[in-house]
C-alpha cells in the first residue's frame, strides 16, 4: 500500500525542481500540466497538478518521521547545500512528543516537516502556533 498525496502547484517546472531535490529523487511521469513521483520508503504516490492560481497552505504540513537526529541533520545538510533555507527546531515539545526537526517551504508554501520523535510528552506543547501551525511561522 502506498499514501497518493496530490497538490495544486502554479507553475510545475519550479515545483518538479523543489522536490526533485527535497525528494531525492526524479519525477516517473511529467505532462504538461501534471507530474508524478512514486517513492518506495516512505510508500508515497505523490502529484502535481497545475491550476491557474493556489491561495495559502490547504493543508496543516506535509512531512517525514526518520529514525533518529543523524537522518534528520543528515537531509537538512543536504537540502541546505542544494540552497534550501531550512528551520530548525531541535528538542521542541510539539504535538504530545518532543521531537528533532526542521522544515523546509516549496514554492506554493506548502511546508515540509523532517522529524524524530524522541519520546512522547503529555502536552500539545508550550505554544500550539509553535509547531502545528504552521501558517503563523515567518518564512
Amino acid at each position: 500500500m502506498k499514501m497518493h498525496v496530490g497538490i495544486n502547484v502554479t507553475n510545475l517546472e519550479e515545483s518538479i525542481e523543489f522536490y526533485q531535490k527535497v525528494f531525492n529523487l526524479e519525477p516517473v511521469k511529467v505532462k504538461e500540466d501534471y507530474a508524478k513521483f512514486l517513492m518506495e520508503d516512505p510508500g508515497l504516490n505523490f502529484t502535481l497538478n497545475v491550476v491557474k492560481e493556489v491561495s495559502g497552505n490547504q493543508v496543516g504540513h506535509f512531512g517525514f518521521q526518520v529514525d533518529g537526529l543523524k537522518e534528520v541533520l543528515d537531509h537538512k545538510e543536504r537540502l541546505e547545500k542544494l540552497g534550501f533555507f531550512a528551520r530548525e527546531e531541535m528538542d521542541v515539545t510539539c504535538c504530545y512528543a518532543t521531537q528533532d526537526k526542521f522544515w523546509v517551504t516549496d514554492p506554493n508554501g506548502n511546508e515540509w516537516e523532517f522529524f524524530y520523535t524522541k519520546t512522547d510528552a503529555d502536552s500539545m506543547g508550550e505554544e500550539k502556533s509553535a509547531c502545528c501551525d504552521t501558517a503563523s511561522k515567518v518564512k
